[in-house]
């Protein structure tokens, strides 16, 4: 099978296992051009089982990524979270619905090993079976049957839900925040809910985890309060991003924040402010 086929037939697939085991898109793209230029030193006729062959290579791509990675976001400023995307037309919609996990998984992985990490994507997300992740991850199945059940302990019982677009609650929301009522709002928390802010020390966020309503609700609302320092044009959009549905705050052609949700018993559990510049550039590139 000639590389061009292979290319447009797996990529898809391929870099939403790199972004979901990295967290980032670039350095994504990059593992997967990376696997299809060493293509070319191997023996395509050789090849019988492309798919599996492709995914234990940007797999081990990945690991050998996160094992250098792992330091840098250890001592990176706050919270480190995953980079959003808009999943783009050549990221077909069945590979989305059926291999993208939540926003909010994405952010709890960030407790795993890498090999955690891989074992626990490649049999939540992508349902192999564990005979076939021991070939990707070069372990055996009962060794990756004791990784997946160690990742799930560290993960614990918490859900995790995509954010479907036209949620009833999520216009509430928006509407409240346009109208600077953040008290509306109370409703819609949970008692134990927890907002992550991601500034990477270049921008003002908040450090520390803000946890309980009240709080929560003090910090939407000085948030607000600081909106028309961001320009005289802000204003805050809803946006389809990681294939969920979340609130930006927009300024001219820049992303200035963006806020993504986890929901448990239909209120709101998590809320994740991604706003180093950084992360948001490809959001502003792709919404251009």
């Amino acid at each position: 099978m000639e590389i061009d086929v292979l290319y447009d037939q797996y990529k898809p697939l391929l870099f939403t296992l790199a972004y979901q085991l990295t967290g980032t898109t670039a350095d994504s793209e990059d593992l997967v051009q990376d696997v299809f230029v060493k293509l070319h030193d191997i023996d395509m006729e050789k090849l019988d089982r492309p798919k599996a062959y492709l995914c234990k290579m940007v797999t081990n791509q990945c690991l050998d990524y996160l094992q250098s990675a792992r330091k840098k976001r250890e001592q990176y400023v706050g919270t480190w979270l995953p980079e959003p995307i808009i999943i783009s037309d050549d990221i077909s919609d069945v590979v989305v619905e059926n291999d993208m996990l939540s926003y909010a998984m994405l952010v709890l992985m960030e407790q795993l090993t890498p090999i955690e990490r891989a074992v626990f994507l490649l049999k939540e997300a992508y349902a192999f079976d564990y005979r076939t992740i021991a070939s990707l991850v070069d372990k055996s199945e009962v060794n990756c049957r004791k990784i997946f059940s160690r990742a799930r302990f560290k993960l614990g019982e918490k859900e995790t839900t995509r954010i479907q677009p036209d949620n009833k609650w999520m216009n509430e929301l928006l509407m409240a925040l346009k109208e600077g009522e953040v008290e509306k709002l109370l409703p819609l928390l949970a008692e134990d809910i927890t907002v992550i802010s991601d500034g990477g020390g270049k921008v003002p966020a908040a450090i520390h985890p803000i946890q309980t309503p009240e709080k929560v609700l003090r910090f939407l609302g000085g948030l607000l309060k600081r909106l028309p320092k961001f320009g005289l044009d802000a204003r805050i959009e809803k946006v389809i991003v990681n294939g969920e549905e979340g609130i930006m705050v927009r300024s001219g052609k820049d992303v200035i924040l963006l806020a993504l949700f986890n929901m448990e018993m239909n209120k709101i559990s998590n809320i994740y402010f991604i706003r180093n510049p950084d992360k948001l550039e490809m959001l502003r590139k792709q919404l251009e």
